[in-house]
């Protein structure tokens, strides 16, 4: 199986320069605690509902922080043609929930969570999450 049959492809995108409140609105708009952050047609990082809350909200900032004070520019990615399970492998040892989708002109197509998977790929999915829930970590909060 490979990443496109189960991605989601309706993504949203913010704005390096959006607020953290808008972001949070648009999150809350698709029910999602992610959004990959792009510029000029490039995907330039991911915000989370978590980095709002802790690097944004934690740190004293207010709702008109920008998103680029507080989203993770350090990029993890997979390709939609890549195969399902090597990325959800990838997302174990990466310890992170989802990606975003890429096509090969590095293009954003989608993204992938583990709820993606889940259905197809229950026994992979769950081995990923376990990884996943190891605590510390490269993406750990307390990093930042």
């Amino acid at each position: 199986m490979r990443v496109s049959e189960c991605m989601t492809r309706d993504v949203r995108i913010a704005s390096p320069d959006d607020t953290i409140q808008q972001a949070a609105q648009v999150m809350a708009e698709i029910d999602s605690g992610a959004l990959p952050v792009g510029e000029n047609d490039r995907l330039v990082g991911m915000v989370t509902d978590r980095d709002i809350a802790i690097r944004a909200v934690g740190q004293g900032k207010g709702p008109d922080c920008k998103v680029r004070e507080v989203m993770s520019g350090d990029i993890r990615y997979c390709y939609e043609d890549d195969r399902l399970k090597d990325v959800l492998d990838n997302m174990g040892e990466l310890q992170v929930r989802r990606l975003p989708v890429l096509d090969r002109n590095k293009r954003l197509v989608g993204i992938i969570s583990l709820a993606d998977t889940a259905k197809d790929q229950a026994d992979k999915a769950g081995d990923a999450l376990s990884a996943i829930a190891k605590p510390g970590g490269e993406h750990s909060q307390a990093l930042h």
